[in-house]
């Protein structure tokens, strides 16, 4: 059997000097420049050990001897430069490493103009996870001490559980082995795993691994005595 080739990624930085003295530009300014002619690149200010400043390497040359008389001068004793294969991804790198580092010598954040901020979804999905643990938490009181906070969601379809709960409850299902909890509120409408459902076979496939499944007796509920019943006895 011949063996699977690797894939090999191409490397975006083609070659790198760090930390090096901002005394040797003055005198070998040429060198250093002829190095990467004809390439972009990230370069890197620094006092010490400690990052002070983040730029693009568009003209090594003109940028560095800028910054050797400009409001930089004096804040920086050494450089580093990093040559870039791929020139439409400096920009966006450049962004990066101010967002990260945020160095004390640039005035500008990175912008990241193509990029989503995730954050919104992270509260959301948090939000949603808290939630279903209130519910795990106090499945046996819930709706019977306090208020339940009420969740604005939109109906859409039919819900044929809707009026079998009219205070919410706690479903619950055994599939290989594993239990799994779901929440219906009192329009009917399930949630399980941070999802929505309007009925109990289409909650139920989202756990088993193929196939269909009626809901109505893959679903089961606590009676008052606390034992286990299938929701179908509801239709009785």
């Amino acid at each position: 059997m011949a063996r699977r080739k690797k894939h090999k990624t191409r490397a975006i930085v083609a070659g790198y000097v760090e930390k090096v003295s901002a005394r040797i530009f003055d005198r070998y300014q040429k060198e250093i420049t002829d190095m990467i002619r004809g390439h972009q690149g990230l370069y890197a200010l620094y006092k010490k050990d400690k990052l002070y400043y983040v730029g693009l390497a568009r003209n090594l040359k003109n940028r560095i001897r800028h910054h050797l008389k400009d409001r930089h001068q004096g804040k920086w004793t050494h450089f580093s430069l990093y040559v870039i294969k791929k020139a439409g991804h400096i920009k966006e790198l450049e962004s990066l490493l101010l967002r990260i580092a945020y160095p004390a010598g640039n005035t500008q954040k990175g912008k990241l103009r193509s990029a989503k901020n995730l954050l919104p979804i992270l509260k959301r999905q948090v939000k949603q996870k808290i939630r279903q643990e209130i519910i795990d938490i106090f499945e046996d009181i819930y709706g019977h001490k306090g208020k339940k906070k009420k969740i604005k969601i939109k109906h859409k379809g039919d819900r044929p559980l809707q009026g079998y709960f009219p205070e919410g409850k706690v479903i619950y299902a055994n599939y290989k082995g594993k239990e799994y909890k779901a929440w219906v509120s009192k329009n009917g409408r399930i949630q399980f795993n941070n999802n929505f459902y309007d009925s109990l076979s289409t909650a139920g496939t989202a756990i088993i691994d193929k196939g269909a499944v009626d809901g109505w007796y893959f679903w089961k509920y606590k009676d008052k005595n606390g034992n286990f019943k299938p929701i179908a006895e509801l239709r009785e």
